[in-house]
């Protein structure tokens, strides 16, 4: 799982102009050919406040992507239900709240 990810001027061409025909040379704005004639080529100030919106809202969710790769398997608790097993649901439940407790939400 990739829980760093850094956005950047491909990742908020796509969000602002979807569709948009463009190349990029580098990492720069200035490396930047746009070749769509019916969309506006976004700003430098534009691309960047998106990247930033766009890191922020991944940033916000890292909890949940944590979260996702540590919760036990859904299966240990079907399987207690149906075992009647109270002690494996317990178990499983428990789990749950602890990875919920180790990454919180914001």
């Amino acid at each position: 799982m990739i829980f760093n990810r850094k956005f950047g001027i491909p990742d908020a061409l796509q969000s602002l102009q979807p569709g948009a025909h463009w190349v990029l040379s580098g990492d720069l704005y200035e490396g930047l050919s746009w070749d769509s004639q019916d969309k506006e080529k976004p700003s430098e100030e534009n691309i960047n406040l998106e990247i930033e919106r766009l890191q922020s809202e991944y940033d916000a969710l890292n909890y949940q992507r944590s979260r996702k790769e540590e919760y036990p398997d859904f299966k240990d608790y079907l399987d207690g239900i149906v075992k009647n097993d109270q002690g494996q649901i317990d178990l499983y439940i428990a789990s749950c709240l602890a990875i919920k407790e180790k990454y919180p939400k914001p």
